[in-house]
């Protein structure tokens, strides 16, 4: 009796075995298609630097979420940077926006006297511990590169893992008015010179779709400082060198922020505002790149009410 009581045993644990090995290597089941959903191809959100510009960045992710635009990775740059690592590491559009209306000078940087720069933004580091769900890469929900620049050498360095803090520090200084962050044996400075939108470091992710979110900053200007100098500067670089990164995208989403000055984070909702704008102008062409069943599946356009 309790030879075949363990006999029984024995085939239903191997039933259940062979059950759960069969389950875990078959192929997804369709719905509705004859191509699974996992053929939807990934999407790569590459956000760039602006400044107090970045903003419209949350603007843009505020619309590609409300109207369901799978974000699968992401890459930033300078001010991009910072709002992508946010984004990843889960806070919300809404925790997102409340973060803006607090951001100010003092909070992020401090004037100083050194040879390498006029402020520093070591504060940047307080401020992003207190406020992101995690500070490693390897927690964060949604998979980051960020970029900066080794001013010694001129090459980018994409950062996919370790400590966020002195990387999203590193990508955000601005040279000529932040000290340069030191980090692994480099001396590293804002990334937005290398690139001012970060599109190939979501190659190592295997992202079938870039998206870029490039600020259009390059109005005509006259500089009243030297900081509007450099950052004016700045600017007519990137827009001569566009190709370098515009080549590698499948769609740029670009935010009217001509208007606003390098510092106006005061204006953070006219900001976030102009993202949402230009991303509802894209999204036609966001759902063309995604599959056909999944284009039926979602609703038209929300806009903000």
């Amino acid at each position: 009796m309790a030879f075949k009581l363990k006999t029984k045993l024995e085939e239903a644990l191997l039933s259940a075995l062979r059950s759960l090995r069969d389950f875990a290597y078959s192929r997804p089941a369709s719905f509705g298609s004859p191509r699974s959903l996992r053929a939807r191809p990934r999407i790569g959100i590459a956000l760039g630097g602006g400044f107090a510009r970045g903003l419209a960045h949350i603007g843009v992710l505020k619309v590609l979420i409300r109207n369901g635009i799978p974000i699968d990775a992401l890459a930033g740059t300078s001010a991009g940077s910072v709002v992508a690592a946010g984004f990843a590491s889960g806070l919300t559009i809404e925790e997102l926006i409340e973060q803006a209306h607090k951001i100010r000078w003092n909070g992020f940087a401090r004037w100083t006297v050194a040879r390498l720069g006029l402020a520093t933004n070591e504060r940047m580091g307080t401020a992003l511990r207190r406020v992101l769900r995690c500070t490693r890469f390897e927690d964060l929900r949604i998979p980051l590169a960020v970029v900066a620049t080794d001013i010694s050498t001129g090459e980018p360095v994409t950062f996919r893992r370790g400590d966020l803090i002195p990387v999203l520090r590193a990508s955000c200084s601005f040279p000529g008015l932040f000290t340069p962050v030191e980090y692994e044996g480099r001396m590293l400075v804002d990334g937005a010179i290398v690139g001012s939108v970060p599109a190939l470091a979501l190659r190592e992710f295997g992202v079938d779709k870039i998206i870029a979110v490039h600020l259009k900053a390059n109005g005509r200007h006259s500089p009243t400082n030297i900081f509007q100098v450099i950052g004016q500067s700045f600017h007519i670089a990137e827009a001569v060198n566009q190709a370098a990164w515009r080549d590698h995208c499948d769609l740029v989403i670009e935010p009217d922020v001509t208007e606003f000055k390098w510092d106006d984070f005061e204006r953070a909702d006219e900001l976030i505002r102009a993202g949402e704008c230009a991303a509802l102008k894209a999204l036609p062409a966001l759902r063309a790149l995604l599959e056909p069943q999944l284009q039926l599946a979602v609703a038209p356009p929300i806009a903000e009410r």
